[in-house]
């Protein structure tokens, strides 16, 4: 077994012409709670969407529990939970089969008593028979957030998980994401809030890894040459 969840060496994606991430190297380990910062088109949803397979790199390797993302993608995609911007969910289908769907693509064992366990996991059983079009924003961000957890992946991306979210739809993503074993990566721009949540930091710019720190350290190790602080990369 590999010690590390996450891997990156000199990944480079480009969209066109343009780089949207520049030569990245990161290391994360199982286990491990990383927050991703940066400005707006620093490169923070590029980045957990190569790794969720959903776009190639461009150059370097990016591996997910020791599977290249690139030569291994099924495998990786199996290792992996992606909550994105949107709940991305079937609006014409129950919260209850919406989840079936997704867990018969990845084969879940078991699969109606987790869906069950999930659901109570996002305090939404009750809703299991609802439409999803006929839930709010919110409601939608559980189910997405159940959904990511169902196959019980090893990493968990999390793109701006908190949005949408009342007080006590936070508290439900503050028990999963901090539940012990898995390694997750998350993006935001509300650092006050979610920096409890996690062990470590890092900041993009430009497509550029330029810091990386502990949670609760008093300073940042600046890569690249680069000092920045939070306030400056966060917007």
């Amino acid at each position: 077994m590999v010690d590390k969840a996450v891997v990156i060496n000199g990944l480079y994606v480009s969209f066109g012409s343009s780089l949207a991430l520049k030569g990245i190297d990161l290391e994360v380990g199982r286990g491990e709670r990383v927050m991703v910062l940066g400005p707006n088109g620093a490169g923070k949803t590029t980045l957990l969407r190569t790794l969720a397979c959903l776009i190639r790199p461009y150059k370097g390797e990016a591996s997910v529990e020791g599977l290249s993302v690139t030569r291994h993608s099924n495998q990786v995609r199996a290792c992996v939970g992606l909550v994105g911007h949107q709940p991305l969910l079937y609006n014409q289908l129950t919260v209850e089969e919406n989840l079936s769907f997704y867990g018969r693509l990845y084969l879940v064992a078991g699969l109606k008593d987790r869906i069950r366990e999930v659901l109570d996991m996002v305090g939404m059983e009750y809703k299991r028979r609802d439409m999803v079009g006929t839930l709010s924003y919110g409601q939608q961000r559980r189910i997405a957030i159940a959904r990511a957890i169902l196959h019980k992946p090893s990493l968990l991306l999390l793109d701006e998980p908190d949005s949408g979210l009342d007080a006590e739809g936070y508290r439900v993503l503050k028990d999963i994401v901090t539940e012990e074993g898995r390694a997750v990566m998350l993006t935001t721009h509300n650092v006050e809030r979610n920096i409890p949540l996690v062990h470590r930091s890092v900041t993009l710019v430009s497509g550029r890894l330029v810091e990386d720190r502990t949670s609760g350290a008093y300073g940042y190790t600046a890569l690249h040459g680069i000092p920045h602080t939070l306030d400056a990369t966060v917007s």
